[in-house]
Formats: C-alpha cells, sequence, structure tokens
C-alpha cells in the first residue's frame, strides 16, 4: 500500500540550493583550506581542588598555634590525620581519607598547572590584532602544480590583502600533503568580517582551476568610553568612564588623553601614600583592572587653555578638546589597542558682555556690610556701556537673605574693546549660616537690554 504522503516533491530553498552547489563544487577542487584562529590558551581551574582545606582551620580553635602551648595542638592535629593503622601507609599516598586537604599553599588557587587551547573560534574585539593558521590540503590522488595562493580580508569598507603568492607559485603540492601559513591583521573596523582564501592550480588533468573559500565572523565593541564636559570659567573638566563589554578582564596599560593645540590636560587622581608612591609607583606601574561584564573605571582630567589667549580668541577657537589613546591586556597578555574619535567641548553661547564675580571675602558676619568685587568684559570689537547693576527681586518672593547695601543701583561707565572693568558691590547678609549670593543683574542703558543674572554665589555668615 502506497503511503499518503508520497505524492510530492517539495521544491527545494533557495539556501539549500546554493550550499548544495557549493558543495558539489568543492567536491570537484583537489584542494580545501582550513582556517583556524591562533589566540592563547587560557587557565583552567580544578573544580575538585575548589573543596580543599586546610586541617588546621577546621578542627583547632582560632588561637591554637598562637596559644601558650602551640606544640600540643601540633600533636593533636597529627594524631588525628595520621592515626595509628596508617603507620605503614606509603608517604605520599592519596587515600580517600585526606584527598580533600591541601598539601600546598599554592593548592588553594585551584589551577593544575595546565593550559587549554580556545575549543572554539571565540570573539573577536577591535583594537585585537586576527591572527589565524592556513592549511591547503590536497585530498586527492593527483598532484597539484603551480599553485598561486591569495589570502584577504574584505570589510564594508575595504579589501586588505594579507597573502599573495602570485610572483613566486607553490611548485607544487602533493598527494596527501599540504601548504600552511599564518597571516595576522589588525582590527580596525567593526561588524561583519571575511576572510577570503583562494587559490589557483594545475590538476592532475593539467587544467587550470579557482579555488575560493570564504569564512566570515563578526567584530565587537571591546569597550565603551563614556564623557561629560562640565566648564567652570577658564577651566574644563573631563570625566571618562570607561565599561568592559568583554567576556575577560582587562588591564589597562595606559588611558592618555591626547589635547587638542589650544589644550593643556592634567589628570586628577586620588592622593596616594608618599612612600608607596615614590618606591613603587616610580618603577612598577600597577595596571588598573576593569572587570569583565560590565566592569567600569572612571578618568578625571583638568584642561587648561595652553596659551593666554583673550577671550575673543577662544571662543572664536575649536570646540574640540582631544581624544584618548588606550591600551590594555587580557588574563594572559593578549595585547589591545583603540583610539577614540575627537571629544568636543560642550557648546556655549557666545556672551557680548560678561560679568563674573572675582573675590569674595572668606569671612563674612550677619548683618555687617562687605564687598564682592566684580568684574565686567567687554567680549566684542565695540564699544559697550553704560550699564547698570542692581539686584533683581526674587521670582518666588521671597525676602533674601543677602541684600545690597546703600544705593541699589550702580552705574558703570563705557567699556571699550576687548577690555575689562573691576568694581565692588556693597553688601549685607541678613541671615546666619550658609545662604546664596543671587539676583545680582546688569542692564544696557542704550540698548535697553537685561543679561542673565550672575550665578548664584554660596557664602557661610559667622556671627559676630
Amino acid at each position: 500500500m502506497a503511503s499518503p504522503y508520497a505524492g510530492g516533491v517539495q521544491s527545494p530553498s533557495p539556501a539549500a540550493a546554493a550550499a548544495a552547489a557549493a558543495q558539489q563544487q568543492q567536491q570537484n577542487h583537489s584542494l580545501a583550506f582550513r582556517v583556524m584562529r591562533l589566540s592563547r590558551p587560557s587557565l583552567q581551574p580544578d573544580p575538585t581542588a575548589l573543596l580543599r582545606f586546610d586541617p588546621r582551620d577546621v578542627f583547632l580553635p582560632e588561637d591554637a598555634l598562637t596559644g601558650t602551648d602551640p606544640s600540643a595542638a601540633a600533636d593533636f592535629l597529627h594524631r588525628f590525620l595520621h592515626p595509628t593503622d596508617s603507620a605503614t601507609a606509603v608517604p605520599g599516598d592519596f587515600t580517600f581519607r585526606d584527598r580533600f586537604l591541601l598539601r600546598d599553599p599554592a593548592d588553594a588557587l585551584a589551577l593544575p598547572g595546565l593550559l587549554v587551547l580556545p575549543q572554539s573560534f571565540g570573539a573577536i574585539y577591535l583594537g585585537e590584532t586576527f591572527c589565524s593558521y592556513i592549511s591547503i590540503n590536497n585530498s586527492s590522488s593527483f598532484e597539484a602544480r603551480d599553485v598561486v595562493i591569495k589570502a584577504e580580508i574584505q570589510t564594508e569598507r575595504q579589501r586588505i590583502l594579507l597573502l599573495d603568492t602570485t610572483k613566486s607559485p607553490v611548485e607544487s603540492i602533493r598527494s596527501g600533503g599540504r601548504y600552511d601559513f599564518i597571516v595576522e591583521h589588525d582590527v580596525k573596523e567593526l561588524g561583519a568580517h571575511t576572510l577570503v582564501c583562494t587559490a589557483l592550480y594545475n590538476d592532475g588533468d593539467g587544467e587550470r582551476k579557482y579555488l575560493p573559500q570564504f569564512f566570515k565572523f563578526s567584530v565587537s565593541n571591546p569597550l565603551s568610553v563614556r564623557t561629560k564636559v562640565t566648564s567652570f570659567q577658564d577651566i574644563t573638566y573631563l570625566e571618562a568612564c570607561i565599561e568592559n563589554h568583554t567576556k575577560s578582564n582587562l588591564y589597562m596599560d595606559q588611558v592618555d588623553f591626547e589635547p587638542a593645540q589650544q589644550w593643556k590636560a592634567t589628570r586628577l587622581e586620588a592622593d596616594e601614600h608618599p612612600a608607596v608612591k615614590s618606591a613603587i609607583g616610580d618603577l612598577c606601574k600597577q595596571p588598573i583592572l576593569i572587570r569583565a561584564g560590565g566592569g567600569i573605571y572612571n578618568y578625571l582630567y583638568q584642561l587648561k587653555s595652553s596659551s593666554d589667549e583673550t577671550g575673543q580668541a577662544k571662543t572664536e577657537g575649536s570646540s574640540i578638546l582631544g581624544k584618548f589613546q588606550i591600551t590594555w591586556r587580557t588574563n594572559l597578555g593578549e595585547p589591545g589597542r583603540l583610539q577614540t574619535q575627537n571629544i568636543h567641548s560642550t557648546p556655549t553661547a557666545s556672551k557680548d558682555v560678561d560679568l563674573r564675580a572675582v573675590k569674595v571675602p572668606p569671612i563674612i558676619y550677619v548683618e555687617r556690610p562687605f564687598m564682592v568685587n566684580l568684574c565686567l568684559t567687554n567680549q566684542t570689537d565695540k564699544t559697550v556701556g553704560p550699564f547698570e547693576v542692581f539686584l533683581a527681586p526674587s521670582i518666588s518672593g521671597e525676602d533674601r537673605a543677602v541684600l545690597v547695601n546703600g544705593l541699589q543701583k550702580l552705574i558703570l561707565p563705557l567699556v571699550e574693546a576687548f577690555e575689562s572693568f573691576q568694581f565692588d558691590l556693597s553688601m549685607v547678609a541678613t541671615q546666619l549660616g550658609v545662604q546664596k549670593i543671587s539676583g545680582i543683574t546688569m542692564y544696557a542703558v542704550q540698548e535697553k537690554k537685561y543679561y542673565e543674572p550672575l550665578p548664584d554665589i554660596e557664602i557661610f555668615v559667622d556671627a559676630e
């Protein structure tokens, strides 16, 4: 009886048809490429070694070996581990009773001393060096002659030639023989990559044949750099947070910020012990560890102008601050290197007139007048003014804790192009504690224009 499912034959899909055609083409060739990625081995912990322990930590009190009679504790431990029935045992015999005992302090690391080769192609990250061992094998019963081999990397942007034997072809690859070579490539692009291996050769019948083979892999980003730029008067602070996206620890050998030509950069670090910094820091610089799977480390840099430029020149200057040069190593020393794109400063609106506080008294007493030194800077190429400086009323309607003492409006004269004018404003505090000087506003008389108030200034008001 015929099967009810034997009526129709389903046509193969295009992908299956392409795979079948490639397989048929491969069978028609005497040669074939085999590719293996060359990467460093890894340490493989012994799971059973993690259960080992020191018997002194289990059977003896905490102060047994440091008490008045430590020899008694040592004798007790020896009798417990070596009873009379095991006196005839062979020294070093690994019996069931003591198989979980630590025989050497290094056993606590759970490392048997063996290195394990990678069992898969693994992940490839930007900034690493891709190294591959390529073998072309002759699996036929004939000799392949005048073999021209090429190997190249193809990305979305370019093609990079790694090997070309056109000028000196391989004379012959005998039956069952092979020709091996190693290629290296510094990975500088993200996304899909294709290792293309081609061979042009004469087979046993003298026919000239062309063999292409493709090996695809993807390149990921090993880390990300998030930045934050904060400007305060003539100083700019750059915060950088580096996050590890790989599955292994990264040891940062170098994280250097290369400032643009108009900037000088200084890294700000936590204070270290002077003895440690002088004796160890100068001789052996310890790498910074960023742990696998999302570990982060923060860096802080202070940027100042490299020349005494005027405010106008700084305003028209480039917004580029610089870029980072980052180098690292993995657990077994495999290197990596990245360079970030240019980091830009936060765009700020250009001001034709700038008002800022220069000096505030360090000690301020309640209900006693004090002077605040202010500076008015003309950042244009023309004369501006006159101006009125006063204390604007509070938006919330609450009484201010710091008021102007005396005349409520201060008249300022004309200010020449790119010049500054310093003046004092008399003020008085009416409340104790931490207070804010806020609401100092400037008004251009001729232009009939109000400028933004001066940023708040925190002060501490003390009693007499």
